[in-house]
């Protein structure tokens, strides 16, 4: 799995899901995982909208193999239902 996560380093949930990708990364749970900072990349919501077919109003935004999952909360538990952290 390879996560691309589109948000801002203002954001505290952005910087949440960075955390968790980067602990998914570490564990060997994903293959790896881009941040895109849309400030300094010129990245627009337009731009994702357009990638995740349907309107973005908040970040971060994610998606796991190109496929769209949505905000933190969405990651969050998509993580848990694949029982990516279990120990």
């Amino acid at each position: 799995m390879f996560v691309v996560i589109f948000g801002r380093m203002s954001c505290p949930f952005c910087v949440r899901a960075k955390h968790l990708a980067e602990h998914l990364e570490g564990s060997g749970k994903i293959e790896g995982y881009r941040y895109v900072d849309m400030p300094s990349e010129g990245v627009t919501k337009e731009d994702i909208a357009k990638t995740a077919g349907k309107p973005i109003h908040t970040v971060p935004q994610i998606f796991v193999d190109q496929q769209h999952i949505g905000g933190f909360t969405e990651f969050d538990q998509f993580v848990r239902d694949k029982q990516l952290l279990a120990s």
